[in-house]
């Protein structure tokens, strides 16, 4: 059988890793996370091919950042070139993250760019808690923040709000990213 390409290899053995750090069976962590099990099977076998709404919903249910299941170790200098680095999509909207920077276990904090178009706003559910969103518009026109208290920002515009509670993105004009900071407390 031939190796998983990555992201999903690096995606299966954090699965795999962080589950059995948690100590926790995989009908367990599919239990949590609201998944099936045989859905959950195929991830960490590297087979299945995960949204990022997925990707959320193991993380929470295992209690790290969503960066920590698709980022490799880290070497001591790393390139991020333009167009490269694990690229997600939303089930739902016309949404693409891609993870530039994981954190550490000291500096809990993740460095995503975040392209979106026009059409269905992309739904985030809470994250961990104590999780802070910073956000700069680079290009577009940008529609985010907790439900109900949404702002529109445009290019060099910067806004912080809660990533714990129920929170949306919506494009406002074509071509529109964005530069997103997790923060994890």
């Amino acid at each position: 059988m031939s190796q998983p390409a990555p992201p999903l290899a690096t995606i299966a053995a954090a699965l795999r890793r962080e589950r059995e750090r948690v100590g926790i069976s995989l009908a367990e962590l599919a239990r949590r996370a609201g998944l099936a099990k045989s859905t959950l099977s195929q991830l960490e076998s590297g087979t299945g091919n995960p949204s990022v709404e997925t990707l959320w919903s193991l993380g929470v249910a295992l209690g790290v950042p969503f960066s920590r299941l698709v980022e490799p170790p880290e070497p001591l200098i790393r390139v991020v070139r333009a167009g490269e680095g694990p690229r997600l999509q939303s089930d739902h909207a016309d949404f693409f993250a891609t993870l530039l920077a994981a954190g550490s276990t000291h500096a809990r904090r993740d460095l995503y760019v975040m392209e979106l178009e026009p059409g269905a706003s992309r739904q985030a559910d809470a994250h961990l808690a104590g999780s802070i969103e910073h956000l700069v518009v680079a290009a577009g026109r940008l529609r985010t923040g907790p439900e109900g208290e949404e702002i529109d920002l445009g290019p060099g515009d910067y806004v912080t709000f809660p990533g714990d509670i129920p929170h949306r993105y919506e494009a406002l004009e074509p071509g529109t990213w964005a530069v997103l900071v997790m923060e994890h407390r």
